[in-house]
Parts: structure tokens; C-alpha cells; sequence
């Protein structure tokens, strides 16, 4: 039986554009792919008005709590898939990493997270594709 995949998805706070992004690939991916998700200075909870724009296509993340990007995170990860987190997410030979530019959700209201929601959606569906076809 092959190995499943790993997917890191690290920002700064891990409250908003990685937990978006780990709960949509989680989605679509049906337990074929595992999903991390950590921040180089995590928030104490989620950012609401990302947990709103997912709550609007059925998606539930008030309940995941922000963790602190770790060495070992990385190590288990295939692609780690950062977002702004700078210079602070540790580099491993042999990982594959890709930087998603991506507007920073904090301090946003919902409307202003929508679109930063669709884009991470449109990436999200992009990589399962690449992932899985690996």
C-alpha cells in the first residue's frame, strides 16, 4: 500500500489563511492526503471572520486551536506551503515548498476574507490535483 502524502500549510498566526487552506484540502481530499497545519506566532483562536467565510460552504474550523510551526512538522511534511510566515519556517533538503502570496486575513471582516478564501480555494484544488497525480 503507497504512503500518504503530507501537507504542511504554514502562516504567521495560524488562525486564518493556513487553517483556511488545511480545512479545504482536508475536504476535498477524503482522507487521502494527510493535513498540517502550524504558525511561526501563533493566535490564541481562530480568526472569526475566516471561520465565517468556510462556515458559508459548510466548513467548521471554530474548533482548531493555532500551534506553533515545529522541526517536526516540517520533517513529516512532503509539501510545506507557506504563507508569509518569512524567514522563520525551517528548510529541509528533499521537501517540496511552494509560497503562496496571499493577503493576510487579520484584522479583516468577512467580506474582505472572501476573496483571499477563494483564491486559497482555487490553490487548494490545484494542489490536490498535483499531489494526488504524483
Amino acid at each position: 500500500m503507497a504512503r500518504t502524502s503530507e501537507v504542511l500549510f504554514v502562516c504567521v498566526h495560524n488562525a486564518g489563511r493556513s487553517r483556511m487552506a488545511a480545512a479545504l484540502l482536508q475536504h476535498y481530499a477524503l482522507g487521502r492526503i494527510a493535513v498540517r497545519s502550524a504558525g511561526s506566532e501563533p493566535a490564541e483562536k481562530v480568526n472569526p471572520a475566516a471561520a465565517q467565510a468556510l462556515a458559508e460552504w459548510g466548513l467548521d474550523i471554530t474548533a482548531e486551536v493555532p500551534s506553533k510551526l515545529s522541526t517536526e512538522d516540517v520533517e513529516a511534511s512532503d509539501v510545506v506551503i507557506t504563507m508569509g510566515c518569512g524567514d522563520t519556517c525551517p528548510i529541509f533538503p528533499g521537501k517540496r515548498y511552494l509560497d503562496w502570496p496571499l493577503d493576510d486575513p487579520a484584522g479583516q471582516g468577512v467580506d474582505a476574507v472572501r476573496p483571499i478564501r477563494d483564491e486559497i480555494d482555487r490553490r487548494v484544488r490545484g494542489l490536490l490535483a498535483e499531489v494526488l497525480d504524483a
